[in-house]
């Protein structure tokens, strides 16, 4: 199965699973799935894919459902209620990485066949995971403020597109920029730096835009009182 068809199908499956978690577990259900999307895309992320001919990390379409997560909040819950998750993705962040670090440290047994694995995925993460606090801190505070930015300019549900792509797509640009710098400064040259900066904010600018039908769906359902509150 190619790289290409493989990234249709997850990012079908990205926005099946928000969208399931919203309808049966209304809030709640985006506020469990920040954490999920932020916990793997930080693991996805240190793998280098080649799509549709570019280089790029894998991660971004499930990092950008989170910013999807967060409009949804915002859209039909408020701005408080956004920022909410992102607090929550933020500490999530740090106990995994902190969790992680010394779990890593333990010795394995004998007959262990994971630990090397493991070592050389998290080993990494704390340096993965400080630019993650830090991209997703900034990145996600911009997005729940520019999208009530925008709402206030274009108030009405078909304007909702607006609101979305505006906010998130600036997003994501700070979001790639301020973690490809603290993640692999010093890995990588400076040009390969600008080369996943770049592919990395096309690819989510990509999910982004396929991602709109699905806050439309979402705010239907609450409208229509389809949403449970639990």
């Amino acid at each position: 199965m190619s790289n290409e068809l493989l990234w249709v199908i997850v990012l079908l499956l990205n926005f099946v699973f928000i969208l399931l978690f919203y309808r049966i577990l209304g809030k709640i259900g985006l506020f469990i799935w920040v954490p999920i999307a932020v916990i793997l895309a930080n693991i996805e992320v240190i793998k280098i894919v080649e799509i549709f001919g570019i280089t790029t990390t894998l991660g971004n379409i499930i990092f950008v459902t989170s910013f999807l997560a967060t409009d949804i909040l915002s859209e039909n819950y408020g701005k408080r209620e956004a920022y909410k998750a992102v607090l929550g993705g933020f500490m999530v962040l740090i106990v995994m990485s902190v969790l992680m670090t010394f779990a890593i440290q333990f010795k394995p047994a004998a007959s262990d066949f994971a630990h090397e694995h493991l070592k050389v995925i998290f080993s990494f993460m704390p340096r993965i995971v400080l630019a993650s606090l830090i991209a997703f801190a900034v990145s996600q505070c911009h997005d729940v403020w520019a999208f009530h930015f925008w709402k206030k300019r274009f108030p009405a549900v078909k304007h909702l597109w607006i609101r979305n792509n505006a906010s998130t797509i600036v997003s994501n640009l700070i979001d790639s920029t301020i973690f490809t710098l603290i993640a692999f400064a010093g890995v990588f040259s400076g040009r390969v730096l600008l080369e996943i900066i770049f592919t990395t904010y096309v690819m989510k600018v990509i999910v982004t835009v396929c991602d709109t039908p699905c806050i439309y769906i979402a705010e239907r359902w609450y409208r229509r009182g389809r949403i449970p509150e639990i």
